[in-house]
């Protein structure tokens, strides 16, 4: 089975609500076009939110299978 490994924000800019943002997940930027294993997809997006900060709008990297 393959896998997918891509990042996106779980909040989006909204000067309307509490903190400046709302709730919502954004679109889906690839960033593994694919792997072959589900550990390797979850390393990588290990890796990936080990070693970036998620800022304001709390970007994280996920997988999904294809």
């Amino acid at each position: 089975m393959a896998f997918r490994v891509f990042v996106r924000d779980w909040w989006k800019p909204n000067p309307a609500w509490p903190n400046g943002r709302e709730p919502g997940a954004g679109p889906r930027h690839v960033i593994r076009a694919r792997v072959e294993t589900e550990a390797e997809a979850h390393a990588l997006a290990r890796r990936y939110n080990e070693t970036h900060d998620p800022g304001p709008l709390s970007r994280k990297a996920e997988y999904e299978s294809l």
